[in-house]
């Protein structure tokens, strides 16, 4: 038997809940009458801080990675020359422009022309610089002659070099000035008074042989002096007595520049025995004029 069922139209859930109704709206916002903002309203709504909202609360701030600065080249490098320069003391400067000149004949000839004349003063330092490295490398206590003497025998040569290169650099031709050739003498003299007397006569061989030098150096000095009016300025600057005094110093080791000074300008009295001697006496010479202020005035002519 065949049993026929009417077809019935499927059913949905939602189809047999209860239609919601929107709840009537009281009041439109189209109907409402329009009103002014306040002022006060504005900073109620200006006073929440973004902070304070729950939707930023929530995110997490992500800053910016910092950019890698384009062309990162540092890397180690020498000084520049200007920087090393600056670095080096005076020993130094001088070490390495002695090597250079040494290693460049033609860039150590350019200093020697180029370089200003050492003054007196700085030729004087340079000397007292030494004589302080040969009184320290004395040693202390009590010690024996011999001892002594080859502990500063190296010092003691380094001193000798140094004033003989620097009496050759004040003596004529190469010094035209006399004053300044008799400024570096007297002092470059007293250097020498200044170096030990050792008891054995080996050893004293390097300041006889200074003194003999400086010797040397004062009577060609004295000579060319001579040759410039006369020899007025060892008088006037009164060398002749400073250097009776270095020779009388030095235990008469300064005879060849006595005897220069009495044979050419003997008539400042310096060897009574010299003829030119007399002349200092006569008040009519010349040297007495020019002392006395009297050289060029008029000569009385007749009886009166």
């Amino acid at each position: 038997m065949n049993v026929l069922l009417s077809p019935q139209p499927p059913l949905f859930p939602h189809q047999r809940e209860t239609p919601r109704l929107s709840p009537p709206r009281s009041m439109s916002s189209y109907n409402m009458p329009t009103r002014k903002r306040k002022a006060d309203d504005d900073n109620d709504e200006m006073s929440v801080s973004p902070l304070t909202s729950p939707a930023i609360s929530s995110r997490h701030l992500v800053r910016p990675a910092k950019k890698a600065r384009a062309g990162n080249d540092l890397a180690g490098r020498p000084l520049p020359l200007p920087r090393l320069l600056e670095t080096l003391d005076n020993t130094q400067l001088r070490m390495v422009l002695q090597t250079i000149c040494e290693r460049h004949p033609d860039i150590g000839h350019e200093v020697e022309t180029g370089a200003p004349r050492p003054s007196v003063a700085s030729a004087l330092q340079v000397l007292g610089e030494y004589q302080e490295k040969l009184r320290a490398s004395v040693p202390f206590g009590q010690s024996s002659s011999d001892y002594i003497y080859f502990r500063v025998k190296q010092p003691l040569a380094a001193l000798i070099d140094a004033i003989s290169d620097f009496t050759a650099q004040y003596l004529p031709p190469v010094e035209q000035q006399t004053n300044i050739s008799l400024q570096y003498l007297d002092g470059a003299t007293k250097v020498i008074h200044d170096l030990p007397d050792w008891d054995s006569q080996q050893h004293r061989h390097h300041k006889n042989n200074a003194y003999d030098e400086i010797s040397r150096a004062w009577a060609l000095v004295i000579t060319e002096a001579s040759k410039r009016g006369g020899g007025f300025v060892l008088h006037t600057g009164g060398w002749d007595q400073s250097l009776a005094k270095h020779n009388q110093q030095s235990g008469g080791r300064l005879e060849q520049a006595m005897n220069a000074m009495a044979t050419e300008v003997g008539w400042m009295g310096t060897n009574p025995s010299a003829p030119a001697a007399t002349g200092s006496s006569d008040p009519n010479s010349i040297l007495n004029q020019l002392m006395n202020g009297t050289y060029g005035s008029p000569v009385r002519v007749g009886p009166w």
